[in-house]
């Protein structure tokens, strides 16, 4: 990807040199070329070099690191500075088991998150925006007719990749930002899971703005995930997509697990107190209790009475 490249530059098709090895080419990468570069038809350059990325977003099958999903680790997408997390708000329903996944893989990556609610016109947004109330949550709500100036605004500049379950119309979003694109759109089942449609990532150029100067920046599409696996990420860094709980932990005994069964953990105390919804403390240690295997971070987990949990 060429994020200094111009909407005017051409197209250049390239394949991975052979001195390269094993080392894997991924979509955001930063490369250098020898070769044909003009993008004239049948013209080829080579990947003879692959710069330094600056941050890698990755994602297991699974979370637990001793199966061979939890253990294979994929690169979603190098060097992106924004993580945009694509939820509906209805159709299918919002699931913030999934949204914390990612706000702990953003974290960990060192990528700033998003959250973009669409199907505005379905359902409100206040059960969601409440489930993230502490942590000041960057947000966007999009509907069908709505204006994108206020999320273009947040992608001008940056390489933003764009994550969500299938059917939330991350795909229709890509086609109103990017109308060139053609992405795949498609229809939610009768059991509220979306269809997968998107196949593989892509990097695309924003088109500039009449009444904005400066670098409209890039969006990269991925295909639509029914899990975010966390293997990959140590369970001292798994908190850190909870600050709002960070603090509490201060107060836990020296080697504090933080699970439901350490007496003394300062978490419940925390919660109880009302420095916290117990939800999100309910989230973190779903997802410290699927470390060990338990749970299937693939299939959907919901609480009693809590319709916005789920993985």
């Amino acid at each position: 990807m060429f994020p200094d490249a111009g909407p005017d530059d051409p197209t250049v098709t390239a394949m991975r040199a052979r001195e390269l090895g094993r080392k894997s080419v991924v979509v955001g990468d930063r490369v250098s070329l020898v070769g044909d570069t003009s993008g004239a038809p049948g013209a080829l350059a080579r990947i003879v070099r692959i710069a330094e990325r600056r941050s890698v977003l990755r994602r297991t099958a699974e979370d637990d690191a001793t199966t061979a999903e939890g253990r294979l680790e994929r690169v979603v997408v190098a060097n992106a500075d924004q993580l945009v997390i694509v939820s509906a708000l209805a159709d299918p329903p919002p699931r913030t088991g999934f949204i914390d996944r990612c706000l702990v893989a953003a974290y960990d990556a060192d990528i700033e998150p998003l959250l973009c609610l669409t199907k505005a016109d379905l359902a409100g947004p206040e059960a969601v925006l409440g489930y993230y109330t502490e942590l000041e949550l960057p947000y966007v709500l999009i509907r069908p007719d709505s204006d994108l100036a206020a999320l273009r605004a947040l992608l001008a500049g940056r390489v933003s990749v764009m994550v969500g379950h299938s059917g939330v119309g991350k795909s229709t979003l890509v086609n109103r930002l990017v109308p060139e694109a053609g992405r795949a759109v498609g229809t939610v089942s009768a059991i509220g899971r979306g269809r997968h449609t998107s196949t593989s990532a892509v990097a695309l150029r924003l088109p500039p703005q009449p009444d904005a100067d400066g670098d409209p920046g890039w969006i990269i599409d991925t295909p639509g995930v029914r899990s975010f696996g966390l293997a990959h990420v140590s369970a001292e860094s798994l908190l850190h997509g909870f600050p709002d709980l960070v603090e509490a932990t201060v107060d836990c005994p020296a080697n504090c697990q933080h699970t439901a069964d350490e007496a003394d953990c300062a978490l419940d105390a925390w919660v109880a107190g009302g420095k916290a919804d117990p939800r999100r403390l309910a989230s973190y240690r779903r997802l410290l209790a699927s470390r060990s295997g338990e749970g299937d971070p693939r299939e959907p987990e919901r609480n009693p009475g809590d319709p916005l949990a789920g993985s």
